[in-house]
């Protein structure tokens, strides 16, 4: 081969792998495995105060919308009932839940705590639980109508 095939190949090496380093440790820092098998955001505060846990934001997409106490846009899920989270197993590495383990005694208006059939607690508005969408950022919406799931408006 000649040189520059080589210089070529070993940019595409070193891209590929911070790719991966990346993708490695951006999922490392913001999900985890619970003993249930279930994926949950690890990256929230460790203290919450029902002033902090959901907040209403603005966006030029779909205008009032539900995010929580890092920003991110909260979503419900269509397939949900009342009290009930049906996204489970692989839907929770997209779509990981509002993890409510650390809730406060007091809550904002609306806003409960259900416990999920693998025993994790979250957060729920007006009775639907609630989920964060992995290719959000904070003050991005980028999940409404994606796969069922909908960005919860006040």
């Amino acid at each position: 081969m000649r040189k520059g095939t080589w210089a070529t190949i070993g940019v595409i090496v070193v891209i590929a792998a911070a790719v991966i380093i990346y993708a490695v440790t951006r999922n490392s820092s913001s999900t985890a495995s619970n003993s249930y098998g279930t994926t949950t955001q690890t990256n929230k505060p460790k203290t919450q105060t029902s002033t902090s846990i959901v907040q209403t934001k603005t966006a030029t997409n779909v205008g009032q919308y539900l995010a929580d106490s890092n920003g991110n846009a909260l979503y419900t899920y269509g397939a949900d009932k009342t009290g009930v989270s049906n996204c489970t197993g692989s839907c929770l590495y997209s779509w990981p839940i509002y993890d409510a383990s650390n809730a406060p005694a007091s809550l904002p208006a609306n806003v409960t705590v259900i416990t999920r059939s693998d025993g994790g607690k979250q957060y729920a508005y007006k009775g639907m639980p609630l989920y964060t969408f992995t290719s959000d950022s904070s003050g991005q919406v980028t999940g409404d109508g994606v796969s069922n799931f909908h960005v919860a408006k006040p």
